[in-house]
């Protein structure tokens, strides 16, 4: 492939008759996100917000770039899709089928789909229009493919080969009703088989592989597996401006909750990309809202506005999640979670999703955005030897120097700690010291926690779990309800030295 300097230069220089072109599309990552809601975009150093996103405005920008593409149009879903928010959450990803069904996909694969269980999603599934692909996901009793390994699409004289790779880490880091019945593999050893098979067999110009790994996977991915021309990558959340070229592969991924969306625009000679366009497409308030789609997501969010635009409390600052190792959205999490167990150490998940919420009044929906699976609020005795193994364990499923083996989304986000990390050191080697509630950290003493989610305090650590009687969002509103204004204070817990 032709890797112009330029990688908004289409490269062809051949005659017109030998040449074809295809446009993808991608939306990756939606979490549920109906409607607009505040992003942070970064401008000379400083962060603004801005309202972005909404299905409606989505709709029109995809009917947009259809319209102006010069010849065949795929559009493709990465997945976690169908859960994030309070409206799909309580329809377990029902609400959202019309809605996308509308926005005319071709493909998608998937990752928090699989919350609902395997069965449900894949009654879930059979209602799209358009196929869930994976060629890693295998029905545990029988050895079959769970969904469709790939999918060949032919339109405007160019024949699309889509291989779907769901998230990987489903099974092995997840709860286990999510995999209740299936497996998941890396996909890896899978792939080059199914390429040779869409190139040989059927045909296909072009190979896109529809991949829920990450970024760093799909980048040793590409650099490993020969024949992929484009992947369409998704679950790390990377707002990538330029594309990733690899082994000639095209690696794009467009950020997260419908904020942006991906157009990559290929010129194909031969059964080869021969050059491509790339632009990371906003979505904001310069984008029309489409009458019709704006009607499906009314419908949907009608019922619960009431409830979910109740004010709950006042923040001092932003809350978001955009910090690798500590976020404000978390820290006030996390101080809600101490609160209701009453203790100074607390513990939960780096979550990537949830988007930011400005300064000022916080509502019922904004805390369900942070926390959609309200899971309850539980303590755990961990001695110092625990936390520190448990931190270790952590850091090494995040920062892993095989890309392969990162399955954590950030940093364990932690209260009560401050752990002075260093980064490139190998696994089990990378906290330089920590101190829990000010002192350097006792191994052999006993330390009372509080948490949420097997991944704040996974089963093999501590002794005496208990669950409390309150959820995590009832936490935050009884948090939040005391006070007025509730300052939040920059508490960085984990600190790269």
């Amino acid at each position: 492939m032709s890797n112009p300097a330029d990688a908004g230069v289409v490269v062809s220089g051949l005659a017109d008759a030998d040449v074809r072109h295809l446009t993808l599309l991608q939306l990756n990552d939606l979490h549920g996100y109906l409607e607009p809601h505040a992003e942070i975009q970064w401008r000379d150093g400083a962060a603004e917000f801005s309202q972005m996103g909404g299905l409606a405005r989505i709709a029109s920008a995809l009917d947009e770039a259809r319209r102006d593409a010069l010849g065949a149009v795929v559009t493709l879903d990465n997945g976690d899709t169908f859960h994030g928010t309070y409206p799909v959450m309580q329809s377990r990803g029902e609400a959202l089928v019309p809605i996308m069904n509308a926005l005319k996909f071709d493909a998608m694969t998937a990752h928090w789909e699989f919350a609902w269980g395997p069965a449900e999603f894949k009654t879930l599934a059979a209602r799209l229009d358009y196929p869930v692909l994976a060629i890693n996901c295998y029905d545990a009793a029988s050895g079959e493919h769970f969904f469709p390994p790939c999918q060949l699409i032919e339109r405007d004289g160019v024949r699309v080969g889509v291989i779907g790779i769901a998230c990987n880490i489903i099974d092995k880091t997840m709860p286990p009703a999510f995999s209740e019945g299936v497996r998941f593999t890396l996909g890896r050893d899978e792939l080059p088989g199914w390429i040779a098979h869409l190139r040989d067999t059927e045909h296909a110009d072009v190979i896109v592989v529809l991949s829920h790994l990450g970024f760093p996977q799909d980048v040793k991915l590409a650099a490993e597996v020969a024949g992929i021309d484009v992947i369409v990558s998704g679950h790390t959340h990377n707002r990538m401006e330029t594309p990733a070229i690899v082994n000639d592969a095209i690696i794009f991924q467009s950020g997260c909750h419908g904020s942006f969306i991906g157009r990559l625009d290929l010129t194909l000679t031969s059964r080869r990309v021969t050059g491509y366009r790339h632009r990371l497409i906003p979505i904001d308030d310069h984008i029309a809202p489409d009458p019709a789609i704006a009607q499906l997501v009314e419908a949907v969010m009608a019922p619960h506005r009431a409830f979910l635009d109740q004010p709950v409390g006042e923040a001092s600052a932003a809350l978001h999640r955009y910090h690798m190792l500590h976020a404000p959205m978390d820290d006030l999490l996390l101080d809600a979670i101490a609160a209701a167990a009453g203790t100074e150490i607390a513990f939960s998940n780096g979550w990537r999703y949830g988007a930011p919420v400005r300064t000022g009044v916080v509502t019922m929906n904004d805390l369900w955005n942070m926390v959609p699976v309200d899971p309850w609020v539980c303590v755990a005795d961990l001695t110092g030897a625990e936390i520190r193994a448990m931190l270790e364990a952590n850091l090494e499923r995040t920062f892993a120097g095989d890309a392969y083996e990162q399955m954590g989304g950030y940093v364990k986000r932690c209260r009560g700690l401050t752990a002075y990390v260093k980064i490139e050191n190998p696994a089990g080697q990378r906290i330089d010291r920590l101190f829990v509630e000010g002192a350097p950290i006792d191994p052999a003493r006993t330390y009372r926690v509080a948490f949420i989610t097997q991944q704040g305090v996974p089963q093999s650590f501590g002794r005496h779990r208990q669950r409390l009687d309150v959820r995590a969002i009832e936490a935050m509103q009884h948090y939040l309800g005391r006070q007025r204004v509730t300052a939040i204070e920059p508490r960085e817990s984990v600190i790269a030295v």
